[in-house]
């Protein structure tokens, strides 16, 4: 299942690098849910061609991925900027602590916080709240 989910995240980066018909294997079997064998009924193929496609596929993302490491490359992103969306959310609480009598802070402080908001949703970036108000998500998503 790990590995699964780690090609998934190859696949979202180096798909376009793989051939149409890679591309439409993977797609069925790891998208789709179809098993080896409803996809080698569909593509008029046998099973162990889909499966040694999909081994091929999964061999050739990851060597894209040791020497472009575009996937590490988007974790460190990530994780950096959820840590500073975490101090500044943490500043704008205790600016609004500060400034709980002057409405006028708390208002810009508020728009503050919806840009920054609107800023990490369309940049896909995950956001999981715990109590403090930390940003602990690091991954990114998908548009849907």
């Amino acid at each position: 299942m790990k590995d699964d989910l780690q090609f998934l995240r190859l696949w979202d980066l180096y798909s376009p690098l793989l051939t149409a018909t890679q591309r439409e294997i993977t797609d069925l079997y790891f998208n789709y849910d179809l098993s080896l064998g409803e996809i080698a009924e569909q593509k008029g193929v046998s099973r162990q061609s889909v499966s040694d496609c999909l081994h091929k596929c999964r061999k050739q993302l990851e060597t894209y991925e040791e020497k472009l490491r575009f996937l590490k490359a988007l974790d460190d992103v990530s994780r950096e900027y959820s840590q500073y969306m975490t101090i500044v959310g943490r500043w704008i609480e205790q600016q609004r602590e500060s400034n709980a009598n002057n409405p006028t802070a708390l208002a810009s402080l508020d728009e503050l916080k919806t840009k920054l908001n609107e800023a990490q949703d369309s940049a896909g970036a995950e956001r999981t709240y715990v109590d403090g108000g930390e940003i602990v998500g690091k991954a990114f998503r998908d548009e849907d």
